[in-house]
């Protein structure tokens, strides 16, 4: 497999949801988690915890909780989710759509399930009480020491020709989730990254986004970057 440069990855690691059942090499999830481990920790604390589900039983069930959670996010937020971007054209945006749907009915068929989580650390744990659970004023800042090695885990999957994608959807089912995988208090989940080769006619290529001028300011949020 031909090796690729650091920005070909940032600008190709498209989301790819429709994953082939074919097994992925031990090997080549141990180079994905070792690049997650390379990315910053909050003072080196290193407390992530990495869980690489391959069981078909435990994939099964996990897809069921997936599937569920879909459901009920359809059901009480189809706002949100028929909030199409502006500068998504209405076809774009129904193949984000059909593509989300894929994954919900199929999730439990990719041959890898990797949980990205956190461990509270012991002053976090003291605030929260014997429940562990991350505060919420330091849950969001907490997600910082997880969510880079969550991208180097993504880029990795690119350069080793894997499809991923990032997911939350399975938070709505934390509880369960936890019990399945025999997670203790003080580990939170914070993403889902379903792993295999990509299905025929799903590859990678460029990811499309906003001009940087459009999202970039200068000092100020009323002054741009570039001046017009």
């Amino acid at each position: 497999m031909a090796d690729i440069g650091l920005f070909e990855a940032i600008y190709t690691a498209r989301a790819i949801r429709h994953l082939r059942p074919d097994p992925v090499p031990d090997e080549l999830i141990e180079k994905v988690i070792d690049a997650g481990i390379r990315a910053p920790s909050a003072v080196n604390y290193q407390n992530w915890i990495f869980v690489v589900v391959k069981d078909p039983a435990l994939r099964a069930r996990i897809g069921q909780l997936y599937r569920e959670a879909g459901e009920r996010i359809r059901s009480e937020y189809s706002a949100r989710l028929s909030d199409r971007p502006q500068h998504l054209s209405e076809a774009g945006f129904q193949r984000i759509m059909s593509s989300a749907a894929y994954l919900r009915e199929h999730l439990g068929e990719a041959p890898v399930l990797l949980l990205a989580c956190l461990r509270a650390r012991k002053a976090d744990q003291a605030v929260g009480g014997a429940g562990g659970r991350v505060p919420a004023m330091t849950q969001r800042t907490a997600s910082a020491s997880i969510y880079p090695a969550v991208q180097n885990m993504i880029l990795a999957c690119r350069a080793l020709g894997l499809g991923t994608v990032l997911t939350t959807l399975h938070t709505f089912a934390e509880d369960e989730i936890k019990s399945l995988l025999h997670l203790p208090a003080e580990v939170t989940t914070y993403a889902l990254l379903p792993i295999g080769f990509p299905q025929q006619g799903y590859k990678h290529g460029p990811v499309p986004r906003l001009p940087l001028e459009q999202v970039t300011f200068l000092d100020t949020m009323d002054r741009p970057w570039r001046q017009r």
